[in-house]
């Protein structure tokens, strides 16, 4: 699924089906009221309440897409409001814009603390933007939930509380360079990548499996800078005799790199972290940059096609697959609870991040028990995640010791040919699987294939589907 950093294609072990039913509890309101001792002492949570807050890019560089991810959040929360919350308890959330500039991230998240009395940090997005807040929520014993970014950082006994939610980018970095590996073995490679812990921490992924030999070019790019097309970058990748190109990259650089290779007649096979590779965010930006910084009518037309053969890799159901269950039930939903941003964006890999991680979020919650704290929210977790009946790829990995989600994905093709799919912002093509479901560790350990099986959609889920 997210863009999560960003994630930010968010594409998206087996919950057993008792654990699925379960958690259904938390959309119907079973159990009872709440208890008061739970709440009792603890900053956000009342008998008939919880407040949480996040961080994201509502503006700036990192808004186009992002900023769809907490409004797809809302749909879920909206849905268990409407059915009496958990355990008698609604979920009020608060986001507030930090612009994907650090400095404002920590002064956001302290009113989220401080004045809005949150119960837990939940989804705030990015990893320079969450680094800059991690210290500060631990000092106050804040939860640091499911953030958005697959930063290796996130995972450290100094921060018992802070947990990721999509994949490790080192873990990603190793899943596509074991495809780069063994299906462009004797090719030239280049890296473009953002010069962050989320660029360096995919890039050491692709190292891992990769010859040194093997890449000839190294480009970075800067994101508090980025404005502007990326042809110093890409004319090196293109001198370099790069023919496959890997970029860690957010959704504009994505665009802004493609670009400038287009017009230097640049045509490497792109290989694009999930963060930066969802169809429907990417492709309007490349049609806007295009109008906006070169007035070329023939690159404006080409722009949506120029994601079609791009490899990326998928953690979540991707959203161009129509017949499958989570999807339908992910599209009705947003289309019932948040009719606006369904409007405007339908189901994209950004709107499917925010339903699925808000719904982690709710299956902690239930967890956790009529008495909550977050003494027991975090015990829930890091106890009972493997369980949660969440439609990842792969199964969450949680423990006491391990603060990442999902640790695997699928590498797939953004492929015409094999058909296409349609929202708010144009037609594009489908993700078309061509790896097995890969799991691995952020270390040297090896890329193995997963066995398991997406879990199956709960009922109540189901019927979302049955009534639109």
């Amino acid at each position: 699924m997210k863009i999560r950093s960003s994630r930010p294609v968010r594409y998206r072990s087996v919950a057993a089906v008792g654990a699925a039913t379960a958690v259904l509890a938390a959309f119907t309101g079973v159990g009872g009221p709440a208890s008061s001792a739970g709440a009792a002492g603890t900053t956000g949570v009342t008998s008939d309440s919880i407040t949480i807050g996040a961080t994201v890019p509502l503006t700036g560089p990192a808004a186009p897409g992002y900023s769809e991810i907490a409004p797809a959040m809302n749909a879920v929360f909206n849905w268990v409001n409407a059915r009496g919350g958990v355990y008698g308890r609604k979920i009020h959330y608060i986001y507030l814009d930090d612009k994907y500039n650090p400095a404002t991230t920590a002064k956001q998240t302290r009113k989220l603390v401080l004045t809005d009395h949150i119960f837990a940090d939940v989804g705030s997005l990015g990893t320079p933007t969450d680094l800059a807040i991690q210290k500060y929520l631990h000092s106050e014993k804040v939860p640091h939930l499911f953030i958005e970014s697959g930063c290796n950082c996130w995972s450290t006994p100094k921060y018992p509380e802070t947990l990721g939610w999509q994949p490790p980018y080192t873990t990603t970095g190793k899943i596509l360079g074991t495809y780069i590996k063994a299906n462009f073995k004797d090719q030239k490679v280049g890296e473009l990548y953002q010069d962050t812990e989320f660029g360096m921490d995919v890039m050491k992924g692709i190292n891992l499996e990769l010859p040194a030999s093997q890449v000839v070019s190294k480009q970075t790019y800067v994101v508090t800078t980025l404005s502007g097309a990326m042809t110093t970058q890409m004319a090196a990748l293109k001198a370099a005799g790069a023919q496959v190109v890997v970029m860690a990259t957010i959704p504009a650089a994505t665009a802004l790199a493609i670009l400038p290779a287009v017009k230097l007649g640049f045509h490497p096979q792109y290989v694009v972290d999930n963060v930066g590779a969802d169809a429907p965010t990417v492709g309007p930006l490349l049609a806007t940059f295009t109008t906006a910084a070169t007035k070329t009518k023939l690159l404006a037309a080409a722009a949506k096609g120029l994601m079609n053969g791009v490899v990326t890799n998928a953690y979540l159901p991707p959203e161009s697959t129509a017949t499958n269950p989570w999807i339908k039930a992910e599209s009705a939903l947003l289309q019932k609870y948040t009719p606006t941003l369904w409007a405007k964006h339908g189901l994209d890999g950004n709107t499917e991040y925010g339903v699925v991680l808000a719904y982690t979020f709710v299956q902690a919650l239930k967890a956790a028990g009529k008495d909550l704290t977050r003494t027991t929210l975090m015990n829930a977790i890091n106890t009972k995640a493997k369980s949660f009946g969440a439609p990842g790829l792969v199964p969450l990995n949680y423990s006491k010791d391990v603060h990442y989600g999902f640790m695997g994905s699928q590498v797939v093709k953004l492929t015409a040919s094999a058909g296409t799919y349609t929202t708010p912002s144009g037609t594009w093509p489908v993700a078309k699987a061509v790896s097995p479901v890969y799991v691995t560790t952020t270390g040297s350990g090896k890329v193995t294939v997963y066995k398991g099986t997406e879990p199956p959609v709960p009922s109540e889920v189901a019927k979302l589907t049955a009534a639109r």
